[in-house]
């Protein structure tokens, strides 16, 4: 959400109209602190100003500056901030430097000039600090999902498989809904036949499995949703015009949160109703963690079983449609349709249980690890891979910029790989994100039976995380 106020000095300095400020479209809180903040606060702040230049609070950035401001409302090409960001990763003025992660992607650089030569809106009484390191917070997790579990089993009712409904989930506090569907209990054939087009050895042996009974969000988790639990001081600020139970808010604020990201985390793809991306493992089944306490209801990642057992729907065929991938691009966004990016959830068509983009759009998380010879021993009901390191995990589904239908099967697996941080200048590299992989994302699900606070804890906390 844009902030509710702006600030009559800066308008007066960029020459703009309070209208035109209103419909700027780039957020500071969400899309331009945390660039600032964890790329250049460390050498632009009181106490280090490298350049003569501070960018920790607005004043300092639009009068600070050895060779004229850091920052001119309205002006990116006269702007320093933006400019030295867009210069040869071997020029002495590049910023932030090589060795500190320079050049930034693009994306991030192209947020950063839009934000300027929209008027630089920047909220009163924020000074940024600088950020690098993963902030873990001091709480007693195994106390913090008792808690969560006490609430849940208080505000879930026990329901039959018969009775189970589709249903709408609105995230307490906010505007914010999602939509969930049935996913019946049954028996699949796990894996795909060995005379499958684009079959991998990872695939089998086919072996029948045993699925419990679930809800499964009808689309994949948007930045919409993500957002709430990613920015914890928005989700403050709005949920101040609702009428929320304060026990709730002292949960959910408990909760483990990421740190903010170093780079704009849509890469300009889009925000309002797209699937959330380059988050990792970690960070999903935080999110799951934080959307429990919030609702009441006990949510988190679904097992690779559940995903495939979802994504076929009753079928047994390559795609949920059939073998042929011809009718794809009715169903699934990639890369044949998707114009090199994602896009918004829910618009092709679903699979026989109300899935859209279980295919394509964005590669969804698993709760499993990765072993290519899983099927072979696993269990033949509910069964689950418990993560014992940090790589690899599996994802499911293609994405939009898979340009092989073949990658796009149900039985198809990926797993993650330390590359997907590669772009990451921390280390030890962050445990929230995943800044390459913009083709990762998630949904939810909420097993029938809502477990015990052990179980939950071992389905929220993996134990590894870090690299």
């Amino acid at each position: 959400m844009k902030p509710a106020f702006q600030i009559t000095a800066l308008l007066s300095l960029a020459g703009l109209s309070a209208a035109h400020q209103a419909s700027a479209a780039v957020d500071f809180v969400k899309d331009i602190q945390p660039i600032l903040e964890n790329n250049c606060l460390s050498c632009h702040r009181e106490g280090n100003v490298k350049g003569g230049v501070r960018l920790d609070t607005l004043q300092q950035a639009t009068t600070s500056g050895d060779n004229g401001a850091a920052l001119v409302p309205g002006k990116s090409a006269k702007s320093s901030m933006y400019t030295t960001m867009v210069l040869p990763e071997d020029d002495d003025l590049l910023m932030p430097p090589k060795k500190k992660g320079g050049p930034l992607p693009k994306a991030t650089s192209d947020l950063v000039r839009d934000w300027i030569d929209e008027g630089a809106v920047w909220p009163d009484g924020i000074k940024m600090v600088s950020r690098k390191k993963d902030d873990v917070p001091k709480v007693d997790e195994t106390v913090l999902v008792k808690d969560i579990h006490k609430k849940i089993v208080a505000e879930s009712p026990v329901i039959a498989p018969l009775a189970m409904q589709p249903y709408a989930e609105k995230i307490p506090g906010t505007d914010v809904a999602f939509d969930l569907v049935i996913i019946p209990g049954g028996t699949f054939q796990m894996g795909s036949p060995e005379g499958e087009s684009g079959r991998s050895a990872d695939e089998g042996p086919q072996r029948p499995v045993q699925i419990a009974p679930f809800w499964m969000g009808k689309c994949e988790v948007t930045w919409n949703e993500f957002e709430l639990f990613m920015y914890p001081t928005e989700e403050k600020r709005i949920r101040l015009g609702y009428k929320v139970d304060p026990k709730l808010n002292e949960l959910t604020d408990a909760s483990g949160r990421p740190t903010q990201p170093y780079v704009e985390m849509s890469f300009g793809m889009g925000k309002d109703g797209f699937p959330a991306i380059s988050m990792t493992q970690h960070a999903a089944n935080k999110y799951c963690e934080w959307l429990s306490a919030k609702t009441g209801h006990f949510y988190r990642l679904p097992t690779e079983a559940e995903w495939e057992y979802a994504a076929r729907a009753g079928t047994s065929t390559a795609y949920f449609w059939g073998d042929d991938p011809a009718p794809m691009d009715e169903y699934c966004w990639w890369g044949n349709n998707s114009d090199g990016k994602y896009q918004k959830v829910g618009r092709k068509k679903p699979n026989h249980w109300g899935l859209h983009d279980i295919l394509g759009n964005v590669m969804e998380w698993t709760l499993d690890q990765y072993s290519p010879d899983a099927y072979a021993s696993g269990a033949a009901k509910n069964p689950w891979v418990v993560a014992t390191k940090p790589y690899p995990h599996v994802a499911r589904g293609g994405a939009w910029d898979d340009d092989s239908a073949e990658k796009l099967r149900i039985a198809a697996r990926r797993f993650s790989d330390p590359d997907w941080k590669i772009q990451d200048p921390q280390f030890p590299k962050s445990v929230w994100y995943h800044t390459d992989a913009q083709f990762l994302g998630f949904r939810v699900v909420r097993p029938l039976e809502t477990p015990s606070a052990a179980d939950m804890q071992k389905y929220w906390n993996s134990g590894v995380e870090k690299d």
